[in-house]
């Protein structure tokens, strides 16, 4: 996979490049739909991978990975490192903050994150509306209003994200890499991210076991 040339619009105090997101592109895409890696998959970046598009057009796509822990790190651990909140101090966050998954979300720009949250916070020039209420926003103040317990309701950090060139993720599913379906909330933000990936076979009434490696697409 290679990353796409983006466009969008830039936000100050970034914390990453809000121009690392493609524009959507309207009908005949799949912005909005979970990518579910066939068993097949070869490459073990993606294998077993669960991915929330965010945006897919003529010119790439871009997506982050929903089901795939970032190891040790931690969301208040991170918070320090951003300097969000002081080293020195205790760290005092709300429940919903300090419970706050930090995820693997792809391997291009994994230095930098990504927050898919619900549509109850919006940031101008900054959040991108995807889909069924769900948005991308790739700013600090973010991350300065979950901590501070006036984020949006359902939120989910991930560093890094999966970009795709013109016509690569098409390829990818004809040659059955790949599944697709709806999103919905609980598939993007749910906490026990080791069974989203059957989660979302089953939501396509698939079970893993029978499925054949000649399955087509959803």
């Amino acid at each position: 996979m290679t990353t796409p040339r983006p466009k969008a619009k830039p936000a100050a105090g970034r914390l990453t490049a809000a121009s690392d997101v493609l524009e959507t592109s309207g009908a005949g895409y799949l912005d909005g739909q979970l990518l579910i890696a066939m068993p097949v998959m070869d490459d073990e970046r993606f294998a077993r991978s669960v991915i929330y598009l965010c945006a897919h057009s003529a010119e790439g796509a871009m997506g982050i990975i929903v089901n795939r822990p970032a190891g040790s790190i931690d969301f208040p651990q991170l918070l320090r490192q951003l300097d969000i909140i002081d080293k020195s101090e205790p760290i005092k966050l709300p429940r919903a903050a300090e419970a706050m998954k930090v995820m693997k979300g792809g391997p291009v720009e994994t230095g930098r994150g990504f927050v898919l949250h619900s549509s109850d916070f919006f940031i101008e020039d900054a959040t991108l509306p995807i889909d069924d209420g769900i948005c991308l926003t790739a700013t600090l103040d973010i991350l300065k209003a979950i901590a501070a317990g006036a984020g949006p309701k359902h939120a989910m950090l991930a560093l890094g994200y999966a970009g795709w060139a013109p016509g690569q993720l098409e390829n990818e599913i004809q040659h059955n890499g790949w599944l697709h379906c709806p999103a919905d909330s609980d598939l993007v933000f749910g906490r026990n991210a080791e069974v989203k990936y059957e989660r979302a076979l089953e939501k396509i009434g698939i079970d893993l076991a029978m499925l054949s490696n000649e399955a087509g697409h959803a």
